[in-house]
């Protein structure tokens, strides 16, 4: 079994930080290992909400008195966290959003709509998330681009090869998450960036599972958008954040419309629309969401997102080699490179009953298609067993999943 003696994480000390680990469901301890769909929220995080509301709730950007001031700065210093979270170079590079799926329908509506049409063509991997598909398939009805599928080979791999045949001349957006959310493949972003430049093509990430697992340098990456989640990264539901080139996110059009996003308006004139990112800003945004966001992202700072990296992949193979006694399991996505999640079937029980009984005994994972239909479909399967890691789980709750899945198992068959 993993060894984690030599990792310097201290779980009790991050556990203390989320009260709802210490609850209980039917009776028994919660081990919550859903992580991919949502991580659970720190309690400097949760404060964020209490303070801004007690204390300094005003709009920003607009008003001249000190609650306007205060709320501005924490929000704008948000801005200046995610920028260095994701080493872009500036922080007018960070637009704010309600998570990773509006971040890409921005980048569908704005860039998208700009810049595609027939002829053109944009490619897609199997493994995307469908907020990475459908936007892009939604514009490509209107516009008359054609979209190509990267494949995958049965580790849940993208096929290089294959990707190297499928780009050309008439390549403008390569679409291709950092880490699958259905199987954990993580993927080989720089070497695509590359590739695609060198096609004159742009690359649009979903970083949604990488924010919370591992470092991230887009500039290194060679990303030309970038997106992510609050609720992935143990922050707050909908807000999230989009990283664009600046030079792109300068020749893009709004999106949405209203103040904020405005230099001058007038029935005379043409309207004329305010510098990066706030064009992209359009009304009151989620104040108090984006704070904490910034909180979250400094939560994670302070315990290193290379020691819960190292943890998590501990855990992951942890596991593995637990579930690998289970007879008629099969786990899906063995790729080399993994993060931290473990999606698999098995032989004779449908995903959604061992999903319902297992959380009889308290642990928590998520079953279904993932939002990954066509991946799944790949498989020959239309839904798997996902059990997601954080920081916070430990190796006992790993036996605990272990032993109440040989149970389930056991009684479906």
């Amino acid at each position: 079994m993993a060894d984690f003696s030599d990792l310097q994480l201290d779980v009790a000390r991050v556990r203390r930080d989320f009260s709802i680990l210490d609850r209980e469901v039917h009776g028994k301890p919660l081990v919550y290992l859903d992580n991919a769909a949502t991580c659970q929220t720190p309690r400097q995080v949760i404060e964020v909400f209490d303070d801004y509301y007690r204390r300094y709730n005003a709009n920003i950007h607009r008003g001249l008195h000190t609650l306007a001031d205060e709320a501005t700065a924490a929000f704008e210093g948000t801005r200046e966290t995610v920028r260095a979270y994701l080493g872009a170079a500036e922080a007018r590079e960070i637009v704010f959003t309600r998570g990773t799926t509006e971040a890409i329908n921005l980048v569908a509506a704005s860039w998208g709509r700009a810049n595609l049409g027939p002829g053109d063509e944009v490619l897609i991997s199997r493994l995307e998330h469908h907020s990475n598909i459908v936007p892009w398939q939604l514009l490509a009805g209107e516009l008359g681009f054609t979209i190509k599928v990267i494949p995958v080979d049965e580790r849940g791999v993208l096929d290089q090869a294959a990707y190297r045949d499928l780009i050309g001349e008439r390549t403008r957006l390569v679409a291709v998450n950092h880490v699958s959310n259905a199987l954990g493949t993580v993927n080989p972003v720089a070497d695509m960036a590359s590739l695609a430049h060198e096609h004159g093509a742009l690359i649009m990430v979903d970083g949604a599972q990488a924010a919370p697992h591992q470092p991230i340098d887009v500039q290194a990456l060679g990303a030309d958008f970038y997106a992510f989640s609050g609720h992935k990264v143990y922050g707050p539901t909908g807000v999230g954040a989009l990283y664009g080139r600046a030079e792109l996110l300068e020749a893009m059009p709004p999106w949405q419309g209203g103040g904020e996003m405005i230099k001058t308006v007038s029935f005379e004139t043409p309207t004329t629309f305010a510098d990066i990112p706030y064009k992209f800003e359009a009304g009151t945004p989620a104040i108090a969401e984006v704070i904490a966001l910034g909180r979250a992202l400094a939560w994670v700072n302070e315990i290193g997102l290379g020691l819960i990296q190292a943890w998590e992949t501990r855990l992951l193979e942890h596991a593995t080699e637990g579930v690998a006694s289970i007879e008629g399991l099969r786990v899906l996505g063995t790729s080399p490179d993994k993060a931290a999640v473990l999606s698999f079937v098995v032989d004779g029980a449908h995903a959604q009953d061992i999903g319902l009984l297992i959380d009889q005994l308290g642990v928590a994972i998520r079953t279904g298609h993932h939002c990954a239909q066509p991946l799944l479909s790949h498989f020959g399967v239309d839904a798997t067993c996902r059990a997601s890691f954080a920081a916070y789980n430990t190796p006992e709750e790993i036996d605990i999943f272990v032993e109440g899945l040989e149970r389930v198992v056991g009684m479906l068959r």
